[in-house]
């Protein structure tokens, strides 16, 4: 009768109650494949690369869905750099395809490496080099600790590796390779290629139309990646006829821009919104709050397609985003900029980081009921962490306050050094809390629209994304993913469609607080 207790659950008020059963976790989800014995060292098929996306440990927390839900550009832009007379083959560990392919053993191995899954991709190194393979790795963890990754690789491409790639090929090429490469992002980013999608399996992802139309952000948190010691990471734009041309080239109805912050220019945004609103598309974007200053372009994002944002909301203390150097409109206000959205029928996720300095013990449940309070659609939260070449990571390690450095747990979902109002179990205990409670089913009733037009989305969104995990597990294996989510994807679409007919015949952006029908 396990499904019927499910059905019944009730999660307690107390953020710290003992004792919870754990949450489910298969371990194909949690362990990468065991790489068999490397072999003898052989020669490897000439002028072929394998570009290689490692397995990372997922989170119960977080539906299993996210990382299906579209693939990074990280590999398919260095794909679209490749020289033409260059074979390309791209595999990705998440998809649970089984181990990477080695035969034919590709000459060039290129190897995305971030802090949490950098012992997998040290392993991926090591296996592909035993066998006679050069290997390149690259990303963000390779920019802020070179030193750390250089003895894992041939050859290092520390920055902008779009621009790095050609050059390092060459060098293979003429039996020069060096052991560093290293460019800055200060080059315009209309120069970048576009992205190989065809490389990708589209079966496996909700969609393939991953989009970045910009790079940097105008915000420099202490917390944030972006604010590592050696990335610079000047705000710069793509053409919004080139991202219309993206998104309709590869033919899907829905897009996600993975963009750090679409917002941050709104002449910019302005701009795309109105070279994408022809093709009656929909998408969805990360901004900041702060793009509702302008009620007319939240309509324009609307009116081109736009049916969710991701936003940083990170606090409801303005203190501990002041302390961050996040630049932010104040939490008072956060309520109304909410609805602002929900007027124009854009859903919003909002992104939390709970174990700043000023959370208490009262967070948790402060910030659940505000959640509820706004009916906001759904949640992401997050347990401050200290990435390495912060300002976060150097204040703590100066406080010592940091418990280790094992990166893989440096991933959000672990507490990694000492709170200063709480112990680090109780907010452990505090994060796990919040997800099993915003996402039981009293609270996904309490939070459903008032609009019966926008429930179908809504509960699709709470129950078949974010409390299917098994069948998420499924779905994933069998290369099902795409096929059981165009229809869903496609009638948000076509809804979205006539709510913006309706939209277009006002005269004028809605007034907050006057509710638009919406139908996503």
């Amino acid at each position: 009768m396990n499904w019927l207790s499910t059905l019944l659950e009730n999660v307690p008020s107390d953020p710290f109650y003992q004792p919870r059963k754990p949450l489910w976790l298969p371990r194909e989800m949690s362990d990468a494949p065991v790489l068999p014995p490397p072999g003898s060292h052989r020669q490897p098929q000439m002028r072929t690369v394998l570009l290689i996306n490692p397995f990372y440990a997922k989170s119960p927390h977080g539906s299993f869905g996210k990382h299906v839900l579209t693939p990074t550009l990280a590999l398919t832009s260095i794909a679209g750099a490749t020289p033409p007379h260059w074979q390309v083959r791209h595999w990705d560990e998440n998809l649970l395809q089984g181990l990477p392919p080695a035969e034919p053993l590709p000459e060039v191995v290129g190897i995305t490496v971030h802090l949490t899954f950098a012992k997998r991709a040290y392993e991926l190194a090591r296996w592909y080099r035993a066998q006679g393979s050069q290997v390149v790795l690259g990303g963000l963890h390779v920019l802020s600790c070179p030193e750390e990754v250089a003895p894992h690789a041939d050859a290092l491409a520390i920055g902008d590796g779009v621009q790095l790639w050609p050059e390092i090929l060459r060098d293979i090429e003429r039996g020069r390779l060096r052991q560093r490469y290293e460019a800055t992002y200060e080059r315009p980013y209309t120069l970048d290629p576009p992205p190989r999608r065809d490389l990708l399996p589209r079966r496996s992802f909700l969609t393939t139309t991953s989009l970045i139309a910009t790079r940097g952000c105008h915000n420099r948190c202490g917390f944030c990646y972006l604010s590592t010691d050696r990335l610079r990471m000047p705000y710069r734009v793509r053409e919004p006829e080139d991202i219309r041309r993206q998104f309709e080239t590869d033919d899907q109805p829905y897009a996600v821009f993975t963009d750090n912050n679409l917002g941050s220019r709104r002449d910019y945004l302005r701009e795309l919104c109105r070279a994408l609103r022809p093709a009656k598309k929909i998408w969805s974007a990360a901004v900041t709050l702060d793009v509702t200053d302008d009620p007319a372009l939240v309509r324009e994002m609307a009116l081109a397609g736009c049916t969710g944002v991701f936003i940083g909301f990170e606090s409801l203390t303005d203190q501990n985003l002041a302390d961050a150097h996040k630049r932010t409109p104040l939490a008072e206000d956060y309520a109304r900029r909410v609805r602002m959205f929900h007027d124009l029928g854009i859903q919003v996720n909002g992104s939390f980081v709970v174990g700043f300095d000023r959370d208490r013990k009262d967070t948790f449940t402060t910030l659940v009921q505000w959640i509820e309070a706004v009916r906001m659609e759904c949640a992401t939260f997050h347990i401050l962490t200290p990435y390495p070449g912060t300002p976060l990571f150097r204040q703590l390690e100066t406080e010592d306050r940091l418990l280790h450095r094992d990166w893989e747990k440096y991933d959000t979902a672990h507490v990694v050094f000492r709170p200063n109002q709480m112990t680090p179990e109780e907010l452990l205990l505090g994060y796990d809390w919040l997800y099993r409670r915003l996402f039981s089913h009293a609270s996904i009733w309490l939070r459903k629209p008032n609009e019966l037009s926008a429930l179908p989305a809504y509960f699709a969104g709470c129950y078949l994304y974010k409390r299917s995990n098994r069948l998420w597990r499924f779905l994933i294996k069998r290369q099902l993913v795409h096929a059981v989510w165009r229809p869903l994807v496609e009638m948000t679409r076509l809804r979205h469609l006539a709510f913006r007919q309706r939209l277009e015949m006002q005269t004028k952006p809605a007034v907050c607080g006057t509710p638009i029908p919406a139908s996503v």
